[in-house]
């Protein structure tokens, strides 16, 4: 939606066809994890009005399956049928649930969360349950764990890491979003997987940990991540690794077809490996580069730094930046407090920022690792330092 939408405000004038397999107009995510699942929520928030297609003569066809990519014609083939020629193609292919492949995984009452219609039926189940499980402590798991808790139910998490979202954040925001959770009466299981689970009259009654403990529940949510959508751009050529591989520039390995979004797997220097990033400004800003792209010509590499954020009762996380597990981390502020942010380096640079509570520190490190001044360890953990004070110290000297 987002490239549709940027190719008209760069002054694209060419045809825009936007194909998409879903029957809903286009809608915001994120909040389907959140307030969507509390009492009272209405239907999620559109990013356009229909009127806005027509009036930006964007074709939109809903409910429009994609059947192949054929590149050499640059064609697309429809699952109706019918088929589109394109000068420029643009894969917004995005994600799809990963499946828990546990005994008993069929049963009724058992659930996952990727769209609008799994949330409605979510919703719905979670009136008559009293017994929630989430298996995940992810992002996405932590969040649906917080909404099921604040509407009344009993809530238990699942975590084979030893810690929640280690995969994500350091330790000092794993262990302020755990006690959190511990404090709205949520039960957390870390460092176990899940083995079966138990039913009866083909309903889930319980779960039955690799630990050999066990619980009941009326109700499982499982949110153990995500695989790229990229199986209909290996079957047309294109080249793919855990995603759909993309240049600097977010073009395919067919120089005419670009990727955006989570099923892109771009070059990261430092991993030295390509890497896919799953959050919203991602795929929006991926977005708005592609448009220009293919409005103005190729210019500067993508570059933009990733950020994201969730919030878990009464905690905002905010993230800019990606880190590595042997990063040096220095805190801000205090960590039984208000709120703190943990300062990531990498090799003595500031490579991330990870704020619970400060969206100070986080508009500064957005800021800053866009470009500003960066501190150094020894600034970071003197007496007193704060990132906002910093950037605006440092701001247009860089």
């Amino acid at each position: 939606m987002q490239v549709a939408a940027s190719l008209r405000a760069e002054g694209h004038r060419g045809p825009v066809v936007l194909l998409d397999g879903q029957d809903h107009l286009p809608y915001h995510r994120p909040q389907l994890s959140k307030e969507f699942l509390g009492p009272g929520a209405g239907d999620p928030q559109l990013l356009r009005s229909a009127s806005f297609f027509a009036d930006q003569d964007i074709d939109l066809r809903l409910g429009t399956a994609v059947a192949a990519l054929h590149p050499a014609r640059r064609r697309v083939e429809l699952r109706d049928g019918g088929a589109v020629d394109y000068t420029h193609l643009v894969l917004a292919l995005g994600s799809s649930l990963r499946r828990l492949q546990v005994p008993g995984v069929e049963l009724d009452g058992i659930a996952q969360l990727g769209s609008l219609t799994d949330a409605a039926a979510l919703r719905a189940r979670l009136d008559a349950a009293r017994d929630v499980v989430v298996v995940g402590g992810g992002f996405l798991g932590l969040e649906i764990a917080a909404a099921c808790a604040d509407v009344g139910r009993a809530v238990t998490v699942v975590e084979p890491q030893a810690r929640l979202l280690a995969r994500a954040v350091a330790p000092p925001v794993s262990d302020a979003v755990r006690r959190a959770h511990e404090a709205a009466g949520t039960v957390l299981h870390v460092g176990t997987g899940v083995q079966r689970f138990l039913g009866r009259a083909g309903q889930v009654r319980r779960v039955v940990l690799s630990d050999g403990s066990e619980f009941p529940a009326d109700l499982v949510v499982i949110a153990v991540g995500v695989v790229a959508n990229s199986g209909i751009a290996e079957a047309a050529g294109l080249a793919v690794d855990d995603g759909v591989l993309v240049d600097p520039w977010l073009r395919t390995s067919v120089p005419d077809i670009f990727a955006v979004g989570d099923c892109v797997a771009r070059p990261d220097r430092e991993l030295g490996a390509p890497r896919r990033i799953e959050c919203v400004q991602n795929a929006i800003d991926q977005a708005r580069h592609v448009a220009s792209s293919i409005a103005h010509g190729l210019g500067e590499p993508y570059g933009k730094v990733p950020w994201f954020w969730t919030h878990q009762f009464a905690l905002r996380v905010q993230t800019v930046g990606l880190g590595f597990p042997d990063d040096d981390c220095v805190l801000v502020g205090d960590p039984d407090g208000d709120g703190f942010s943990v300062c990531r380096f990498r090799r003595g640079r500031l490579v991330a920022v990870e704020s619970v509570n400060r969206p100070r520190d986080h508009m500064a490190a957005r800021r800053l690792l866009s470009g500003g001044v960066l501190p150094v360890p020894a600034e970071v953990g003197s007496a007193g330092f704060d990132l906002k004070d910093h950037e605006l110290a440092t701001r247009g000297t860089a």
